[in-house]
């Protein structure tokens, strides 16, 4: 503002050294004025007055505008940093935090953006301004522009220029959907002595004699499934660029692909289980009861394979109608290794038959992360800074292996989670009976025995945050597709999702790799399935 300011007052200083010099014009005018010379020249200098004084009267109003804008949007831009800073200690889902900081990310640079536009003069040159943006991914085609001097001699001298360097800047693009068509042409040969017809023949195809190619296929999908979009919106899209695409055709695609990719699925669950540590999670998610004119509560479950195992990284969604404990059992079936998950009762008959238990350390840290958040409890706060020494190990044990990370952990995490719940049965006994505190501490000294089996072995992990990352997906998609339309259609984006998922966690390209898969698929024998899954291991081999 005060640049602003500083950058008017020149203008104000010519303005009124001409009027002044307007003024003086008129005082000498008077006495021929007053001697009977025409007033035609009075007039003129009048009229310049006053179109002067109503240039200033605009520039003035023009400042205060000014200033009164800039101090409004500095106000908000305060309001929404205040905001967007302290929205971690709101009582806030992680979903509905990651929401509100995007809103607050958008609205923050949109009050940037007006607050420069009304500190820079209407006339002042553009610059060219650079951030410090890391720098674009190598791997990215690159198309080059070249930009020449209107000429190539100097423009003070006339001398011949010389290139002694070059200037270069990169700009990320991205083209829309792009359709066109494949014309496969398969000429016709006839044998004149037998008369045979010869043509190459029509290779297999997940729908024989469609419309649409695998890429198109792939592109369907990775819309509904991944980018959360229904068919209608898909519709739409399509009609945008000239290639209208009924709703129905497109569900007709999505039903058939479903049904030819559960088999990888299959194969999928059955590599996910013979990896010795699971990880399990569940959400609720809506399906329409049509009979009822109103939506019912289902769930989709997630089994994720642990990382510090060494296994393929991979995540299986299982859609149930219902929450029961059974639909982990009967997905477990004879499985037997650590399972990690929350407090829900549901595991604990699988427990009971031979699955051994891990507790997630992060869900206890977060009944005392809520209850430090509602009131700053003291307790609460030592609880989160011990916790987080156990995160600390976690870190630097990162990097090495089996042996080293179980070394650190009985050196380090063993005597602390000792001690720390030691100091929980102590706080406990000096605790009101019903209180937040009470039951954050009842909830984790229940749970102690399966919090601790981590530090016994390193490839244990010690919460359960990849599963809950896993679900996230599911979480934020359901707001765009807000139901499942039934239980077969919540099983195929069960399905198909934990495929796109498992691209994802191995690094590889999700439409890519789905394009490449349904080439293959129709024609891909089943005893070579593994070639096929989207796994970053069995790829390379």
């Amino acid at each position: 503002m005060n640049w602003l300011i500083l950058s008017i007052k020149p203008v104000f200083a010519r303005l009124l050294g001409l009027l002044n010099g307007i003024i003086r014009l008129m005082n000498l005018s008077l006495a021929p004025i007053r001697n009977g010379i025409d007033f035609t020249r009075q007039e003129e200098v009048l009229a310049q007055v006053l179109a002067l004084q109503n240039q200033l009267a605009e520039r003035d109003a023009e400042l205060k505008r000014r200033e009164l804008k800039i101090q409004q949007l500095t106000l908000e831009l305060a309001h929404h940093k205040r905001i967007r800073f302290g929205c971690k200690s709101e009582a806030l889902s992680s979903e509905q935090r990651d929401l509100f900081v995007e809103s607050c990310d958008e609205d923050g640079a949109a009050i940037v953006a007006e607050l420069e536009q009304q500190q820079k003069p209407a006339d002042a040159p553009r610059t060219h301004k650079r951030s410090g943006r890391n720098p674009l991914p190598p791997e990215l085609p690159r198309i080059d522009h070249r930009h020449e001097p209107e000429s190539c001699t100097c423009g003070q001298c006339g001398n011949d220029l010389v290139q002694i360097g070059e200037d270069i800047s990169e700009q990320l693009d991205v083209e829309p959907a792009r359709f066109f068509v494949h014309r496969h042409i398969r000429p016709q040969y006839a044998c004149r002595s037998c008369e045979t017809i010869t043509a190459a023949p029509v290779p297999a195809a997940i729908i024989d004699g469609g419309l649409a190619a695998p890429g198109l296929h792939a592109w369907v999908l990775i819309q509904k499934y991944l980018d959360h979009l229904p068919l209608y919106r898909i519709e739409k899209i399509s009609e945008r660029h000239g290639v209208p695409i009924a709703r129905s055709t497109l569900a007709q695609w999505v039903g058939q692909l479903g049904v030819s990719l559960q088999p990888l699925v299959d194969r999928l669950a059955e590599v996910l289980l013979q990896g010795q540590v699971l990880h399990a999670d569940e959400t609720p998610v809506q399906q329409l009861d049509p009979g009822k004119g109103k939506t019912k509560r289902a769930y989709m479950w997630a089994y994720r394979s642990n990382d510090l195992e060494g296994a393929p990284r991979i995540v299986v969604f299982d859609y149930q109608t219902s929450r029961s404990g059974q639909h982990a059992r009967n997905f477990l079936q004879e499985w037997r290794g650590h399972l990690m998950v929350d407090d829900y009762g549901g595991y604990k008959e699988s427990f009971r038959q031979g699955v051994t238990e891990l507790a997630c350390l992060a869900h206890c840290r977060r009944k005392f992360f809520d209850l430090h958040a509602a009131g700053g409890h003291p307790v609460a706060a030592e609880v989160l800074r011990r916790i987080g020494e156990l995160y600390a190990v976690e870190a630097q044990a990162r990097d090495g292996d089996v042996a080293a990370r179980l070394a650190l952990r009985q050196q380090h995490s063993m005597p602390k989670l000792s001690a720390l719940r030691d100091w929980l049965v102590a706080q406990r006994v000096k605790t009101a009976e019903g209180t937040g505190l009470a039951r954050a501490i009842d909830y984790s000294l229940k749970r102690w025995p399966a919090l601790m089996r981590y530090v016994d072995d390193g490839a244990l992990p010690i919460d359960n945050n990849p599963a809950e990352n896993a679900i996230r997906p599911i979480t934020l998609g359901r707001r765009n597709w807000l139901f499942t339309g039934s239980e077969r259609a919540g099983c195929r984006a069960a399905a198909i999702q934990s495929l796109l998922a498992t691209a994802k966690l191995n690094g590889l390209e999700p439409y890519a790799w789905l394009k490449d898969t349904l080439e293959k698929l129709p024609a891909w024998p089943y005893s070579r399935i593994d070639e096929l899954l989207p796994l970053r291991t069995v790829a390379a081999a």
